[in-house]
């Protein structure tokens, strides 16, 4: 630490010209005459101010080598601790009290090198030198005692910048001047730095201490009186020549009262409001914190109550803006009725005034014909123009109100508006509104007239709109079999049909049958399988992966968003799952027929909610799941068991919904477990599987209980037929004892009765037909039981990855046949973007908890670690990168832990993994500029460091972008409970790292290295002057540089940048278990 005493090399190694000139030019005067012309003579002051303050180039090179670490500039470090051009007053005192003798007693460049190599080699412990030619066992004058020095003679040429050559200093040695310290084995006097005290000593009669130094006179001898200061050194060795608190020193002679500051060189005024006590060394600016504790808690207490009031009076202006455009379009509807019901009266009347005028015709053109009178016909003429021009105008009238009913032509009667806004041309939310609502409206109507009609024609007979047709896909397999490509599992087992579109077909059997296995299959589900046979699209082999834009899977469980609203969840899918090209007014339309049709009207402004807030119910929010597949408007929908946990009325109607979309020519499959039998009779097609994932029966409804009946089992009367045959393959009923099939053979029927071709283990005998299945796995003969322990452990891990790898292709999967272009990943990042938004606003309760935590971590940190002097705070901020780290990183889990299954989901749906991910990280960027706020607004004005609070801000930020990246990479790599702990554990084992193995590889491997280094040299770097010593020995010790702040910036900016790719890579490749 005393390496940085170098720097008083500065002081004189300048030229010596000006001084050697003056000196012999002043050595032919008297005594008396010096004195007189040296005393307060400010050419001489400054003359010798000249040669203490310039440096040689050679010098200055060997200081920036040797002292880069605790000095940034040079030069300026220099001017900042040894400029005495303001105040020179104390080389004025000393020219005087020596005769102007002062060149001859400041140590040379060599002296001042070997002073501080003895010091860097006792490391500071010692307050003497080696010897040397002057100081030794042989020669030991008063001179060499601390605080005196000697003169050498003026017939002795002194050159300062002789960095080699130790002159003999020998003659007049006297104490040590004013503003100088002379060290304990040398005979010269070195310039104190600003910021020091250092004036002559005293002698304590009590002690027999020179005060306010800590050294003796020698004994024996009675005319060694106290000197001046005898070392320079860090705060820590001794603090005997730094300027005391409560004091300002503007030079080194002169000590000034001041509100606060020690070590100044010029007083600092206390902040208003602001408490300085006397002889204090930092200002009390703690009431500022504490008007920014309740500032905080007051606008904590704000979020916390009216949170939710933002997006509650948006949803209500929105609601208002809906309801008046369906109370719009119901009136319209009203109107339109009454129009047609008008319309028809005027009809039948105008018919039957037309027959009228027609008899009339008649007649008067018989009786023209038996009397030709010119009078007569003449007459009759005028009538019958003027009734065939009425009779020309009802018959137009008519035609047109038949060809086109809404215009109306013929009655001056307004219904609604005369032109009904078109989709794509409503851009106002209450044009939206009007135009989805005014159409629901229409397809209601039309429904009740054309109850074959699909919701399609509707629309193309409500409007002359364009009609976006959804494509038709079939699905044809045969002999599918899915197979575990480690333990050669079979899951499912020549599974043979096909799922038409515009159809709704049921998969039903025991458990471990295999029937989302299938389901998954279908959609191209399927991983870690190998799977056989062939899948058939439209009658081509084309992969089903490339039509998972229009194919909707509903999981079994109900992976809904929690804080948001029905309609915000149904939106969102819309938005991004729907076509880029749709309009706006279109997609609105679709998501509210969807909440139209599965009754969730009431509801739809509702959270769906979470554990710890309650939502809808149960049954609203397993329509709701179903709904995000619906909304995208699919051709394909395949659902998990979707009428699971709900009552007979809801799974009403959500299978009527369902048969609504298969009007519309979707292929719509489902899993169901024990359905009513109101329910079983709407589905068209039934899949019976039995365990071990065989074929029982594929077909329609209607002849399922035909084809049982043909093999000898018939449903009892009151008995549900799927509920029975489901016992049956159970094991649970028997069939009676005069039918020839038992269960085992039901699906070796089913084979042999569509021609199918029929595995050879399959025709065995029926004890082992029996025992394959009731395990429910692999029909192969022999099995897995002569494998060991090693292979089934080995096939279980062949699996894990296999699984992984089709997940991996499955998303990654860029082929498009669906024809329908998505928004792109910058559109998607816009949705997602406010999604989170809306999330984080209804979340502000639990941010204002984060906030209130961080808040009281810097109060008490600040509190009880004060700024030291000689750390520079070091410990103040070694608990700052620990508490800052922990917190931030507990946040940082929520963005990602409580969503990882809502990830998987929309990420297989085909939406943008980056968009997602960008979206939460952007979103947490406010926290990254906020928290540090929170934190520092407590913690610097309780610790009250020297640093500013903009450069700990910069230095917090960067180390909260750091920490959250971790975090993310905690949420997505482990589990909840593991994450957690990590996060706790990992800042504090780094930060002992860092601060135990100092400029070692792992220590520079640890983040909470370059934070801590960052936060320490902000604050070194307020210490110069007096402070240099200080300052470098601190560094060095810590191993910090203090030209490293911008580096340390940089390398936590990097580690977050590093560690989000790291989680985004985990997010994408590491999928559930």
């Amino acid at each position: 630490m005393a390496a940085v005493l170098l720097l008083s090399f500065l002081l004189l190694a300048a030229p010596a010209a000006a001084i050697d000139i003056l000196r012999r030019s002043l050595a032919a005067q008297t005594k008396g005459d010096l004195a007189s012309i040296t005393a307060g003579n400010p050419l001489v002051a400054n003359a010798m101010n000249d040669r203490l303050k310039n440096l040689t180039d050679a010098f200055a090179q060997q200081m920036g080598k040797e002292f880069h670490y605790c000095i940034k500039d040079t030069d300026d470090e220099w001017n900042i601790a040894f400029n005495f051009s303001t105040d020179p007053t104390f080389l004025s005192n000393c020219m005087q009290a020596t005769d102007g003798d002062v060149p001859q007693r400041v140590c040379t460049a060599a002296e001042m090198k070997f002073y501080f190599e003895s010091f860097l080699d006792s490391n500071g412990r010692k307050n003497y030198v080696r010897p040397n030619k002057n100081c030794n066992l042989t020669s030991w004058m008063d001179g060499c005692e601390a605080g005196w020095a000697c003169s050498a003679g003026p017939d002795q040429n002194i050159n300062l910048q002789d960095a080699v050559n130790f002159p003999s200093r020998t003659l007049d040695c006297r104490g040590c001047c004013a503003g100088f310290f002379c060290p304990h084995g040398l005979t010269c006097m070195i310039p104190c730095p600003l910021g020091a005290y250092c004036p002559e000593s005293t002698l304590n009669k009590t002690t027999g201490i020179c005060d306010p130094y800590n050294y003796q006179p020698p004994p024996g001898k009675p005319n060694h009186t106290c000197g001046g200061a005898d070392r320079w050194a860090d705060v820590v060795s001794t603090d005997d020549v730094f300027c005391p608190a409560g004091f300002y020193c503007p030079s080194t002679i002169k000590k000034l009262s001041c509100s606060s500051g020690k070590g100044s060189t010029s007083q600092t005024k206390c902040f208003h409001k602001g408490s300085c006590k006397p002889n204090s060394v930092n200002q009390d600016i703690t009431i500022f914190g504490a008007l920014l504790v309740g500032a905080l808690s007051l606008v904590l207490l704000i979020i916390y109550n009216f949170s939710g009031q933002l997006l509650t009076n948006r949803e209500k202006k929105q609601a208002k803006s809906r309801e008046a455009a369906a109370r719009h379009a119901k009136e319209t509807a009203m109107a339109r009725e009454r129009w047609k019901s008008a319309k028809d009266v005027a009809k039948k009347h105008a018919v039957g005034l037309q027959s009228s005028l027609s008899r009339t015709f008649s007649r008067k053109k018989t009786l023209r014909t038996h009397e030709p009178s010119k009078g007569a016909v003449e007459t009759d003429v005028e009538p019958s123009k003027g009734s065939g021009e009425k009779k020309s105008n009802l018959t137009d009238m008519m035609r047109s109100l038949e060809e086109n009913p809404e215009k109306g032509e013929g009655f001056n009667v307004e219904i609604g508006e005369k032109k009904k806004t078109k989709g794509r041309h409503a851009h106002t939310q209450s044009q939206i509104f009007k135009y989805a609502y005014g159409q629901i409206e229409k397809e209601k109507a039309m429904e009740q007239q054309n109850k074959n009609l699909t919701f399609s024609g509707v629309i193309s007979m409500a409007t002359d709109e364009d009609i976006r047709t959804r494509p038709r896909i079939e699905i044809a397999f045969k002999d599918l079999t899915l197979t575990l490509k480690g333990s050669k599992k079979k899951l499912l087992r020549s599974v043979t049909g096909k799922l038409m579109p515009g159809r709704v077909a049921a998969v039903m059997g025991p458990s471990g049958a295999g029937k989302t296995t299938f389901l998954s299959a279908i959609a191209g589900k399927a991983t870690g399988c190998e799977t056989t046979g062939m899948v058939l699209i439209n009658g081509k082999m084309e992969p089903i992966r490339a039509y998972k834009k229009i194919i909707g899977f509903v999981p079994q469980d109900d992976i809904v968003h929690g804080n948001l609203t029905v309609q915000e969840n149904l939106w969102f899918n819309a938005r991004c799952r729907l076509s880029a090209d749709m309009s706006k007014a279109d997609k609105v339309l679709v998501v509210e027929r969807v909440i139209e049709a599965l009754g969730l009207q009431a509801v739809r402004d509702s959270l769906v909610g979470t554990v710890e807030q309650r939502g809808i119910s149960g049954g609203q929010r397993k329509r709701v799941n179903v709904g995000l597949e619906m909304v995208m408007e699919p051709s394909v929908l395949i659902l998990d068991e979707p009428t699971s946990g709900l009552d007979s009325s809801s799974s009403l109607l959500l299978l009527r919904a369902l048969r609504r979309e298969a009007l519309e020519g979707v292929n719509i499959s489902m899993v169901v477990h024990q359905p009513s039998y109101t329910l079983y009779k709407m589905f068209d097609d039934l899949i019976l599987l039995a365990k071990g994932g065989l074929t029982v029966y594929h077909g329609p409804v209607k002849k399922v209980e035909e084809y049982f009946s043909g093999l000898g089992i018939v449903v009892p009367d009151r008995v549900n037929p799927p509920d029975y045959y489901i016992d049956i393959l159970e094991g649970i009923v028997k069939p009676n004892a005069n039918v020839a099939v038992n269960a085992k053979d039901l699906p070796l029927r089913w084979m042999l009765h569509n021609g199918y071709e029929v595995p050879r283990d399959m025709l065995q005998s029926g004890s082992d037909a029996e025992s394959s299945f009731r395990g429910g796995g692999d029909l192969t003969p022999g099995g897995d039981t002569g494998q060991s322990i090693a292979g089934e452990v080995w096939g279980n891990v062949k699996d894990i990855v296999g699984q992984k790898k089709d997940e991996y292709d499955y998303n990654k999967s860029s082929q498009n046949l669906s024809n329908r272009c998505t928004p792109g990943i910058l559109r998607q990042y816009k949705y997602y973007l406010g999604r989170c938004g809306k999330q984080r606003l209804r979340e502000a309760r639990i941010q204002g908890v984060d906030y209130l935590i961080l808040g009281l971590a810097g109060i008490c940190l600040g509190t009880l670690a004060k700024v030291s002097d000689e750390t520079f705070g070091a410990l103040g901020y070694t608990y700052t990168v620990i508490a800052v780290s922990l917190l931030c990183k507990i946040g940082a889990l929520r963005s990602f832990s409580l969503e990882k299954i809502h990830y998987w989901r929309e990420r297989a749906s085909g939406m943008s993994s980056l968009a997602y991910f960008m979206s939460k990280d952007t979103i947490d960027h406010f926290n990254t500029i906020i928290k540090p706020i929170v934190y520092l607004s407590m913690f610097y004005f309780f610790n009250n460091p020297r640093s500013s609070i903009w450069e700990n801000y910069v230095v917090l930020v960067a180390l909260v972008y750091c920490v959250t990246g971790i975090g993310y990479t905690f949420a997505i790599f482990f589990q909840p409970g593991s994450a957690q702990l990590w996060s706790a554990l990992l800042p504090v084992v780094l930060t002992l790292i860092a601060t135990q193995q100092k400029d070692t590889f792992f220590a520079n491997l640890c983040y909470t290295k370059w934070a801590l280094e960052g936060f320490v040299i902000a604050n070194a770097q307020r210490y110069s002057g007096v402070w240099l010593i200080t300052r470098c020995g601190s560094l060095l010790k810590s191993g910090y540089d203090i030209n490293d702040r911008f580096l340390c910036i940089l390398v936590l900016a990097a580690n977050g940048v590093l560690f989000r790719g790291v989680a985004f890579f985990c997010m994408v490749i590491f999928q559930k278990h």
